[in-house]
């Protein structure tokens, strides 16, 4: 297994958009010399740790731990609005971006960190693996993720985007949970990068030190 930390704004791999450059290709050409699996998802605009197997073997344990959910994340998002209180989100959502697409289970928990003025910092926690489904639950709750161009609002956007240099979607992936093929059980981090962990301070809204660098 490979394990990155993926910066915003790029693709996870071929066939999600016409880039020149995907972080699957640079795992590829720059550390391993050999092809990757790409075990999960993560959005363009998301940033975060993102789970590789080298060889397809690999590749058929951890699905199997995904769907026997067995495979934790835990995201940070600033989200609109200050959430009162923890969730925990059961809501079917469409399995492609259409929104005529058949709509699939999908199940997200929430949990509030911190509050500064109007906003939010807090914890998603997927137990479905569906497209764009914290994006989607955060929406359904009244409280879509700031500098989401799909789900949120522009003139929220731009504001963060003024006031704070907040020129992403401030959705991170921090962590991911798994046992390998021997049952070694695995904690991956990838720490907030600069391009979100400053604005946040800007913000003035507080992080809890074990998300912090």
């Amino acid at each position: 297994m490979i394990a990155v930390a993926k910066p915003a704004g790029m693709i996870v791999h071929r066939g999600w958009g016409l880039d020149s450059e995907t972080v699957s290709d640079i795992v590829r050409d720059r550390i391993t010399g050999s092809p990757v699996f790409a075990i999960h998802r993560l959005d363009r605009g998301t940033s975060g740790v993102l789970l590789f197997a080298k060889n397809a073997e690999t590749a058929r344990h951890l699905q199997l731990e995904m769907e026997k959910n067995r495979f934790r994340k835990q995201y940070l998002a600033l989200v609109r609005g200050p959430m009162r209180q923890d969730c925990f989100v059961d809501h079917p959502v469409p399995k492609e971006k259409s929104k005529k697409s058949k709509r699939v289970p999908a199940c997200t928990r929430f949990t509030v960190l911190s509050h500064k003025d109007r906003w939010s910092l807090v914890l998603a926690e997927p137990q479905t693996g569906r497209l764009h489904q914290i994006r989607r639950h955060l929406k359904h709750l009244s409280h879509p993720i700031i500098g989401d161009v799909r789900y949120g609002k522009g003139e929220i956007n731009r504001y963060f985007q003024n006031e704070y240099g907040l020129l992403r979607m401030a959705l991170h992936a921090f962590q991911i949970i798994v046992a390998d093929s021997e049952g070694t059980v695995l904690t991956l981090k990838a720490q907030l990068p600069p391009d979100l962990l400053l604005p946040l301070n800007r913000i003035g809204i507080d992080i809890p030190q074990q998300f912090l660098p």
